[in-house]
């Protein structure tokens, strides 16, 4: 069994994912015509739908904020 190797996606990739599906492209299509993983594209979408930002710090809840904002504190 290989182990397949991570891929990295650009921001503007993602966005063009996250509109075939706004714009009706069902998921299961999408992932098999471009290769991916639902876990990936599902969060793209929430991502797009939350923040309009593909970054992990764009789209942290108030708790991860806090926590990470408590950490920074720490580590000073």
């Amino acid at each position: 069994m290989t182990k397949k190797t991570r891929r990295e996606f650009t921001a503007e990739f993602k966005t063009q994912m996250v509109q075939l599906y706004l714009q009706g492209k069902t998921k299961a299509s999408i992932l098999k015509e471009y290769d991916l993983a639902l876990s990936s594209l599902d969060r793209w979408i929430s991502q797009h739908q939350n923040s309009g930002s593909f970054k992990e710090k764009d789209n942290r809840n108030d708790a991860e904020k806090s926590l990470s904002c408590t950490n920074a504190l720490i580590e000073f």
